[in-house]
């Protein structure tokens, strides 16, 4: 059971919440960046060069986006913005975290995979978004 005073407290604090989500929701601006965070001792210490592979999947339908970085805070949110600009879809994700170093692979579509072009634009952004 939870006391009085604390739920009184807790109906405050989700009340503010959700009229915050809703504000937020509905502008229409674009997300903020994230906040890069501090990065780790070991990271300053093992810095992890930034990978980005592109390769079609076996039916030529799709691409495989394999991505490696040292893990920092909005990492994928970084990720999902340069796909986003470039009107990238996203079918699976496959994330992982080992320690300091993420390695993700990605299935994704788009127009502009049609092109190479646009790939090597994709893939440039993709390194400076990982740095």
């Amino acid at each position: 059971m939870v006391a009085t005073h604390l739920s009184d407290n807790y109906r405050e604090l989700i009340s503010m919440i959700e009229s915050g989500l809703s504000r937020m929701i509905a502008t229409s601006a674009p997300l903020p960046a994230p906040s890069r965070g501090r990065v780790s001792r070991r990271v300053k210490s093992f810095p992890i060069t930034p990978r980005v592979s592109l390769k079609p999947d076996e039916k030529g339908q799709r691409w495989l986006l394999n991505v490696s970085a040292s893990d920092r805070a909005g990492l994928l949110y970084s990720v999902a913005l340069v796909l986003a600009r470039h009107k990238v879809s996203l079918n699976l994700a496959k994330v992982n975290t080992l320690g300091e170093r993420v390695e993700d692979t990605f299935l994704i579509q788009g127009e502009a995979l049609q092109h190479n072009r646009d790939q090597i634009q994709i893939e440039t952004e993709l390194l400076a978004a990982l740095a």
